[in-house]
């Protein structure tokens, strides 16, 4: 699989871009700021149906437009495949394979894998339990539509539970039967949630060991652990949590608690590891990712990196060089704010590289 051209028209800073791409390796080049990352969140976009940061989807159009579109045009079992995602101020988001549009905009995720590897990807081990939650949410999702439908029902859920919490607070009252119809269902979906986490954990645990261990100069052991209180009495737990729950207005036992520890040495890498040693866990953990799409979907995912010469050290960047020249991956997409450097790393190497220099929303292919 492999995304041959991608047309954006008012996305973000993109008044309007047409581009037609290298089955391999492909570089946007360009000084910081320019929309090197926005080309990045675009072909993101075609696969998730969503901007890859924090973006909202109406802020994803270009200032003073109505509209935003991103066309991509996909090669799959020597099929093309066209995909469509756009949306118009006031209107709902419209998603299209084939031109025929999807129901629910979910359905698409999956499809067309993608690992994206970019600067703020710290979150994952630095930041809360939720950052760690989504990140793993979303390689499942790519693999499990059952379980992204499950997911989704469970966040609704769990925000009516909140708001009937509420409820009962502002009005002076108290349903049982009503919170309990509530809290079987968290149960129900939270089980099989936990299920499938669980499952995938036994397998992911061991890719990302085996990548921190090729990547890391050290021979320290790493390890990644599941937490969740849905391992024991999850009913006892919503039963003991009730009168919290009424007074702190929210939900405080369910799947949404779960932690994944990552450790080194059997303590929290977020604590203890040097930002050496974190780098080599994330990006073991991105590589995990990739690995664990590939093994289920049989198809090779889009590979995105953004502006990570700059964040890793010689001897990591040489690392994942050696893997990109040993076809280890598929398409590649990078984007570097110094074209000489992106120049010297893959000149040398067989597979055929398109090199496009940004420029304050304007593309150009060089060479």
């Amino acid at each position: 699989m492999h995304l041959e051209s991608i047309r954006l028209a008012n996305f973000k800073n993109y008044p309007e871009a047409n581009l037609e791409f290298s089955q391999e390796i492909n570089c946007f080049l360009g000084k910081n700021g320019s929309g090197k990352t926005n080309l990045l969140d675009a072909i993101f976009y075609l696969s998730f149906t969503k901007s890859a940061g924090p973006s909202l989807d109406g802020q994803c159009i270009r200032h003073e437009e109505q509209f935003f579109s991103i066309k991509g045009a996909f090669r799959q079992e020597e099929k093309q495949k066209m995909v469509l995602c756009g949306l118009q101020t006031g209107k709902k988001k419209l998603v299209k394979l084939d031109d025929k549009p999807y129901k629910k905009a979910s359905e698409h995720v999956g499809k067309f894998p993608v690992v994206m590897i970019a600067p703020n990807d710290t979150d994952v081990i630095r930041g809360s339990s939720e950052d760690r939650r989504k990140f793993f949410d979303a390689i499942i999702a790519q693999v499990d539509q059952i379980y992204l439908q499950n997911l989704i029902q469970y966040n609704h859920t769990l925000k009516q539970r909140n708001s009937l919490l509420k409820q009962f607070a502002e009005r002076d009252f108290f349903d049982r039967d009503l919170l309990d119809a509530f809290t079987d269902k968290l149960i129900d979906l939270g089980q099989q949630i936990f299920q499938v986490r669980q499952k995938f954990l036994e397998s992911f645990r061991v890719l990302v060991n085996d990548h921190y261990q090729n990547l890391s100069e050290a021979s320290e052991a790493v390890d990644l652990q599941y937490e969740s209180q849905f391992a024991g009495d999850i009913r006892s737990a919503f039963q003991e949590s009730e009168r919290k729950d009424l007074i702190l207005k929210r939900t405080n036992v369910g799947i949404h608690k779960d932690e994944f520890p990552f450790l080194m040495e059997d303590k929290p890498i977020k604590k203890f590891g040097s930002q050496g040693q974190q780098k080599s866990y994330l990006i073991a953990l991105k590589l995990a990712n990739f690995d664990y799409l590939y093994q289920e979907k049989e198809v090779k995912p889009l590979l995105l990196l953004d502006d990570i010469f700059d964040k890793l050290d010689d001897f990591r960047i040489t690392k994942l060089v050696e893997m990109v020249a040993s076809e280890t991956f598929g398409q590649i997409f990078v984007t570097d704010a110094r074209p000489e450097r992106t120049l010297g790393i893959f000149e040398k190497m067989d597979q055929e590289v398109k090199m496009f220099a940004i420029e304050s929303g304007q593309v150009e292919q060089m060479g």
